[in-house]
Order: C-alpha cells, then sequence, then structure tokens
C-alpha cells in the first residue's frame, strides 16, 4: 500500500517536516547569542548580579536549543544523499562549499565556545568568558548567514554557469550576494529576534505569575517587550522590501501568495478567501479594489501578473496563500501586544491577564516562522532551484515504501522531541521561580 504514493511527494513531505523541526531551534539560537552578550555586557558594565543570573538561566536553555538545532541538523544533510540525488549531482559546485562554511561555524566555533560559556565563568577570566559570548552568537549568525546565502541562490540563482547540466561558480560573490539575500537575511534574521523576544518575555511572564519578581526575571521582561516591540515595526519594513523583489525575481510565487488569478492593472488586495485550484478562481473573496498594485507596484493602476501567466509552473496556491496570512497575522498581534505590553509597565506593571497573554505567545515567533517558511518553500514549487532544477529531476529513485518508513519514524519522534523541549523550558522557568521565592523567604 506504502508503493502506491508518490516518492516524490513522500520525499518532500520527509524533508519538510525535517526542516520544520530544525529551523525552530536556530531560529532561537541565532538572537539568543546575542541577548546572552548583552546580559553579559550589562554584568560586566554595572556589576548588578540580577544581569549575571538572567545569563545563568538563559544560558540553559541556549544549551538545551543548540543541542536540539545541531542534531535535527545532521538528518537533514543526510536526505540529499538519499532522497534529492539530482541536487548534489547538478547544483553541487554551489551547495557543498556554502554547506561546509556553515559547519565549519556551527561545529568548530559555536560548540567549542559554547562549553566556556557553560563551564568556564570561574575558570577563566571575566573577559575571556564575554568573548567566547561573543563568538558563539557570531557564530550562530555566520552559520544563518551561510545557509541563507545557499537558500536565497536556490530562489534567485545567479553568479554561474551551466556545463554540461552541472552548475558552474563563475562569481562566488554574485552567488553569495544574490539578488533575493539581503532580504531573506535581515528577514530572517529579525524573525529570530522577535522569536526570541517572546521567548523571553513569555517565560519572564509566567515566573511573575509564579510569584518570581526579582530584579532578574523584571529585567529580562522588559527586554524581551523592548526587543519585540522596535523589532516588529522593521520586520513589517523589511516584509515589504523582501514582497518587492519576490515581484521582480518570483512573480508566480507572488500571484499566489496574493490570490491573484488573472493579470490586471488595479490589482484588489485579497484579505479572504478560498482558491480554487479546479477552477482557478476564489471563492467567497473579500478584497479591497486597487490597494494590491498600490502597494507592490506603488501605482493604483499597476499591472501583477496573476497564476494563469504562468501556464503549470506556478505554486500551489492555498496553501500559500494561508501560509502568508498566517506569518502575516502573527505579526500583527505581535505588534499589538508588545505596544500594549510596554504601555502597561510604563504605567507601572504588567496586569496579569497580559502576563497570561504573553504566556500564551511564548512559542508565537515559531508559527510566523514556519509560515514563513512554507510561504518561501512551497512558494518556490516546481523548482528546486528557481529556472534551473525542478523538484521532481533532483528526486531520488527510492521505493515509496522505504521513504514512508522513515518518515513515519521522523513524523512519531519529532512531536515527542518538541513536547519535552518545550517542558524542559517551562520546567527550567519554575525551578527557577522556585528557587527565587525560597531565597527571598529566607
Amino acid at each position: 500500500m506504502m508503493d502506491s504514493f508518490d516518492p516524490v511527494v513522500l520525499a518532500r513531505i520527509q524533508f519538510a517536516a525535517n526542516i520544520s523541526f530544525h529551523i525552530l531551534f536556530p531560529t532561537i539560537s541565532i538572537a539568543m547569542g546575542w541577548v546572552l552578550l548583552f546580559f553579559k555586557y550589562r554584568f560586566n558594565k554595572t556589576r548588578q548580579s540580577h544581569w549575571m543570573d538572567a545569563y545563568q538561566f538563559w544560558v540553559k536553555v541556549f544549551a538545551l536549543t543548540f543541542a536540539l538545532g545541531v542534531v535535527s541538523g545532521i538528518t537533514m544533510s543526510f536526505q540529499f544523499g538519499t532522497n534529492w540525488p539530482g541536487f548534489m549531482t547538478t547544483v553541487g559546485n554551489v551547495a557543498g562549499p556554502l554547506l561546509a562554511y556553515e559547519v565549519l561555524t556551527a561545529f568548530f566555533l559555536e560548540a567549542t565556545m559554547l562549553g566556556i560559556m557553560l563551564f568556564g565563568r570561574g575558570r577563566v577570566s571575566e573577559r575571556v568568558h564575554t568573548l567566547a559570548t561573543f563568538l558563539v552568537a557570531a557564530g550562530t549568525t555566520a552559520s544563518a548567514f551561510w545557509i541563507l546565502a545557499l537558500n536565497s541562490w536556490m530562489h534567485t540563482p545567479a553568479g554561474f554557469e551551466m556545463i554540461n547540466g552541472q552548475a558552474h561558480v563563475t562569481s562566488w560573490l554574485q552567488v553569495i550576494f544574490n539578488p533575493s539575500f539581503p532580504y531573506r537575511m535581515a528577514h530572517m534574521l529579525i524573525a529570530s529576534g522577535l522569536t526570541v523576544a517572546f521567548l523571553l518575555a513569555g517565560l519572564s511572564a509566567y515566573r511573575s505569575l509564579r510569584g518570581d519578581q526579582s530584579k532578574a526575571t523584571q529585567a529580562v521582561l522588559r527586554t524581551g517587550l523592548v526587543l519585540a516591540a522596535l523589532l516588529i515595526p522593521a520586520q513589517i519594513v523589511v516584509g515589504d522590501l523582501h514582497g518587492l523583489n519576490t515581484l521582480q525575481h518570483q512573480p508566480a510565487k507572488l500571484a499566489a501568495m496574493e490570490g491573484i488569478w488573472e493579470t490586471q492593472k488595479g490589482a484588489p488586495a485579497v484579505l479572504f478567501a478560498l482558491p480554487d485550484q479546479a477552477s482557478q478562481s476564489n471563492k467567497l473573496e473579500v478584497s479591497i479594489p486597487k490597494l494590491a498594485s498600490l502597494y507592490l507596484t506603488h501605482d493604483w493602476n499597476g499591472e501583477v501578473k496573476g497564476i494563469k501567466e504562468f501556464g503549470d509552473k506556478h505554486p500551489p496556491v492555498a496553501p500559500v496563500f494561508w501560509a502568508f496570512r498566517v506569518m502575516v497575522g502573527v505579526g500583527l498581534l505581535m505588534l499589538v501586544v508588545s505596544w500594549w505590553s510596554v504601555w502597561q509597565v510604563r504605567k507601572g506593571g504588567l496586569k496579569p491577564w497580559m502576563s497570561r497573554v504573553l504566556v500564551a505567545m511564548t512559542f508565537s515567533g515559531w508559527v510566523a516562522v514556519l509560515a514563513g517558511w512554507y510561504t518561501t518553500e512551497i512558494g518556490r514549487q516546481p523548482w528546486l532551484v528557481q529556472g534551473v532544477l525542478t523538484t521532481a529531476q533532483a528526486a531520488s529513485a527510492q521505493p515509496a515504501g522505504n521513504i514512508a518508513l522513515t518518515l513515519a519514524m521522523y513524523l512519531t519522534l519529532y512531536p515527542v522531541l518538541l513536547f519535552a523541549y518545550v517542558r524542559v523550558v517551562f520546567y527550567l522557568a519554575r525551578k527557577a521561580a522556585a528557587t527565587e521565592m525560597e531565597a527571598h523567604h529566607a
């Protein structure tokens, strides 16, 4: 029965499952490294112990996150050989070196320095400990740089030529700094910052609700809220610029995101619809006339290409359409909650109901990141490398049963690991709150 499924579809589902699980952890560790450096800087400058208390708690969360990110990343690399041999055969000259650079920064820089962060304080000088924190933060960002350079190149390939069916680099600068890379890099780094901001605020609000009113908890809460309030407007601006870049280089993806089927001038902004692939139309559409043309072309009557323009070379519309709206919806919720929370703090303190809202949004960054990732990756279909290599061309001849078996194992293991991670993070917060309360009453 398993062999009756399409092996390419199963391989895509398996890759989606792996990347969905894996991306959750680098999304936290990228920005968390810099937050830890901020805590260490504040401690070094003020010598106030609550900053070091904050550092000591959050470095545990960072270590747990980093470990799961590394382990889940290993399974990602195996799939290139087992499920997608055509990828490395065709573009391995580009992908191989970029992946190698990422491994060098992730394993050799981050992992080594993380040991000093966790166990070195008191054994090395404060300057060396701070340097180790900086190198870990720089390492996580460097890892993101190389991975996003490759991912962006797959969307907007540049700096290469095809010889006998293989990509050969003509300019590494053009490969790395391809047309979509600056926008994708900025978008991902800010997304990481927002994910960490709500993690900081959510866990700190959780500790406050349990009676922990320590200086460390309040300092982290304020840090998370201010970070979120500053980053979400920046993300909206960068997201808009990224959208304009997508309009130029991947118009089929943008048409799916907007739910626009017909090429038209004065295209409407579709707020809600049920895209119907069979009839190539939207059911129950709610839209604002001409607004899409305005924000996409900065002209009320600007022309926007529709999905029908691209024949069969366009992504599945409904998943891209809805993923994009989930991402935007969570972003707007982040804007309202972060600004309202900052206003409450400035007026004397968070209300208990707002603290509960923050606890509920502890991992809201993950929802936005996954929705954004699905928008961009499903939106690239049917291409694996835009205009160069389709997903079907890169897939292996593995029997569907083999892929289905490993997929079932992943889908069984990943929810367990994810549940365990969230449970441990909240356990660490409860334990820290209880310890703080005992110390307060002693």
